[in-house]
């Protein structure tokens, strides 16, 4: 199980990952303001959290960050916090941070969407930033969207976060499809189900996505990636993840 993790959407995860010698994913950050605002405070209750937990990412912040942004003034605010989220990383000890890819369908196009990707995070990786970004999919309606960007910078610093329960909600392509489609170059994995209507972060098994099934593919064909239960109540799915996953490893 070392390479599992809970996220702290769930305010309990800090205590249910230490009693399973779990990893935590923070997720204090993904509104950006939080690295602004009573920012000492918050560092240092989330660091008296992180104390009995070893293993730690990082979700970089989303709300109005699009790196193929067409006015560059917000192009450039996507890098600023992005960097910011680094700095944040390398302080807590997190080996990967978590970015969206930014795709909007009512703003992009998505050819645009991944011209420009590529040319931002080839910039953006001219500065080594020391640990590993990994893109994730929220609103792409196909794998190549995104496969398209990583391969076009074409760097081991910069891979994937396969988000299962987006693809339940927003692509009409099933979640396997991308996994067979994105294999070699995921690095790591957002895991929660829904019914395939809205993204609600249910519990594995509350939804439509064949967790079971998938999860074992998954771990065959990605030995070496990382996951995040990515649910707001953990202890179900922890439980669940014992009786048909982690007692199989």
């Amino acid at each position: 199980m070392n390479n599992w993790y809970l996220s702290t959407i769930d305010e309990n995860a800090h205590r249910i990952a230490a009693e399973h010698d779990l990893g935590v994913e923070i997720a204090t950050f993904c509104t950006a303001r939080n690295m602004d605002e009573n920012f000492a405070e918050r560092d240092a209750a989330l660091r008296q959290q992180l104390a009995g937990v070893r293993k730690r990412l990082l979700h970089a912040p989303f709300n109005e960050l699009f790196p193929c942004a067409i006015d560059p003034k917000a192009r450039a605010l996507a890098a600023e916090r992005y960097r910011q989220s680094i700095r944040l990383a390398k302080g807590y000890g997190a080996a990967k941070v978590i970015i969206h890819g930014g795709y909007h369908p009512r703003i992009y196009y998505p050819v645009w969407y991944a011209e420009q990707s590529i040319l931002f995070w080839r910039d953006f990786l001219k500065e080594d930033p020391g640990v590993q970004i990994v893109l994730e999919n929220v609103l792409e309606e196909t794998p190549e969207m995104l496969l398209e960007i990583v391969t076009g910078v074409d760097d081991p610093r910069l891979r994937l976060c396969l988000d299962v329960g987006h693809v339940n909600a927003y692509s009409r392509v099933p979640v396997r499809s991308w996994l067979e489609c994105w294999a070699p170059w995921i690095s790591h994995f957002h895991i929660h189900n829904n019914d395939g209507g809205w993204d609600s972060h249910s519990a594995l098994s509350e939804g439509t996505i064949p967790m079971k099934e998938l999860l074992t593919q998954a771990i065959a064909q990605c030995p070496d990636a990382s996951f995040t239960l990515e649910v707001p109540d953990a202890a179900p799915s922890v439980r669940w993840m014992e009786e048909n996953i982690w007692n199989l490893q």
